[in-house]
């Protein structure tokens, strides 16, 4: 079971959460100022949903990069994953990749019937569609002949799904509606989702030559990667704070909402210190560190918005 757990890289999940929690509770405070119902049931299983599809994703990558041999060629003992390792069987990672594809499907299935049913049909089918797309975008990374991760488009993938499909989609959920601002905190999400990706592929530089994997960091090199890196942990904070100015908080009182504005000073922090790496390994504890500054950045604007009127 601990090999499960270990190639389940619980360390990505608060990343995957933190789309969920961005939309949700953007949805709760305009609902509220509306007179709206917020559906907590809604919420518990967009969140179980979202966990279903990270654990996806991380076995499906597990697999396909185990039986193409790029996890092979990566020295660090961070990245020897299961079936690289040997700790889990080829044949048993595509069982659970399938298990978790029918998982991931059932529970999205639910939510739509929950959020949907049976008001609201044509958006049922539409979001079905998304959730099939989700899954085939989680399998898709590293799977098949031409996995899109191999050929450098990885970042847009991670851009469209865990950003914008997430926040807005999580959004509509909730108020049936979308709203052209949503995608100023849906592109935030975005971009710390590209950070963290960019990170990891800036690590694996060297053994993605070698292993023939494309990824956006190799196309573009280590120092050009490092400023498209500074560039996406710089504009996300900016997204937000526009989000705020479009909904008119510049001109009330409500100076609380713009609690996530604290965390300037530690992604400054974290900039420096990865502008400061030379060996690209050495770039492996940011990973966390980061998927984690998105997590608190989703919760602080929910709180800010949410608590404090």
């Amino acid at each position: 079971m601990s090999d499960w757990i270990k190639a389940a890289r619980l360390r990505t999940l608060p990343l995957s959460l933190s789309g969920i929690i961005m939309g949700a509770f953007i949805a709760k405070w305009r609902l509220y100022g509306e007179g709206g119902f917020w559906d907590w049931k809604i919420f518990a299983l967009a969140l179980l949903v979202t966990l279903l599809y990270q654990i996806l994703s991380n076995y499906a990558n597990d697999y396909g990069d185990g039986v193409k041999g790029t996890d092979a060629k990566r020295a660090t003992e961070a990245e020897s994953r299961a079936v690289a390792s040997g700790r889990i069987t080829a044949k048993q990672m595509r069982n659970a990749v399938i298990l978790f594809s029918v998982l991931s499907f059932a529970a999205t299935i639910a939510l739509l019937y929950v959020a949907f049913v049976p008001k609201y049909m044509n958006e049922f089918y539409i979001f079905i569609g998304l959730g099939i797309a989700s899954i085939l975008a989680a399998i898709g990374y590293t799977v098949g002949k031409k996995p899109y991760g191999y050929m450098g488009l990885g970042d847009i993938f991670v851009f469209i799904f865990f950003g914008l499909v997430s926040v807005c989609g999580s959004y509509f959920l909730f108020t049936k509606t979308f709203s052209w601002d949503m995608l100023l905190p849906g592109a935030a999400i975005g971009m710390m989702s590209m950070a963290v990706l960019n990170l990891n592929n800036m690590r694996d530089i060297e053994s993605d030559k070698l292993s023939g994997k494309n990824s956006f960091a190799l196309r573009i090199g280590f120092k050009n990667a490092m400023i498209y890196e500074m560039i996406l942990l710089q504009l996300p904070l900016i997204l937000i704070l526009m989000f705020l100015g479009v909904n008119g908080f510049f001109q009330t009182q409500n100076y609380y909402v713009f609690i996530v504005m604290i965390l300037m000073l530690p992604l400054m922090k974290v900039r420096r210190k990865i502008m400061a790496v030379k060996n690209p390994k050495e770039l492996d504890p940011f990973l966390k560190q980061v998927g984690i500054m998105t997590f608190v950045m989703a919760v602080l604007t929910a709180f800010g918005l949410n608590f404090f009127h």
